[in-house]
């Protein structure tokens, strides 16, 4: 009587764990995921958020509390439900299946190491804040009026350059 007995394997990832350490601290539910630069990323934007809101508070400008509130709201949320997606995404190429939005992100260990659509994100997001500042949404006493443009343009000009060369190095195989 030689029986088999199937023993199922724990996922390597729990999307439960991954939403409750975003909750508490959000980034850690990636970094638990394996992907630290990314949890890191989204550490760093939340707390210029917050540092945003604080500075809104301090103002006095209602408009201003309630942009950022709701910006910190819904990047908070999206960071939790981005940790649980990712776990489960591990989980089934852990399982030796594909995951269905395979097809976006080419699976994922880390950032691209030629670093271009972080800084092209992060000159981006200097420009809308240097833009806001244009129209009194935060303050900043010495910025001129539309210098964030070139920003904003440099930006995206990395960020299209990086995904020109993604899809260049995908036809060639």
């Amino acid at each position: 009587m030689d029986e088999k007995v199937v023993i199922q394997q724990r996922p390597p990832k729990s999307p439960a764990a991954a939403a409750i350490l975003s909750i508490v601290l959000p980034g850690l539910g990636n970094v638990y995921n394996g992907l630290v630069n990314k949890g890191l990323l989204h550490l760093v934007i939340f707390a210029g958020l917050l540092a945003l809101l604080i500075t809104s508070a301090m103002g006095g400008n209602p408009v201003a509390i309630v942009f950022t509130s709701l910006m910190l709201a819904g990047f908070w949320f999206y960071q939790i439900i981005d940790s649980i997606n990712t776990a489960k995404a591990l989980n089934l190429v852990a399982a030796g299946e594909k995951p269905a939005d395979a097809a976006k992100v080419d699976f994922m260990p880390q950032v691209v190491p030629t670093g271009s659509v972080f800084w092209g994100i992060i000159l981006m997001a200097v420009g809308v804040l240097a833009i806001l500042a244009n129209f009194e949404v935060i303050t900043w006493e010495t910025l001129w009026d539309f210098w964030p443009v070139a920003v904003i343009v440099i930006g995206l000009k990395l960020v299209f350059d990086s995904v020109v060369k993604a899809k260049a190095g995908k036809n060639n195989k």
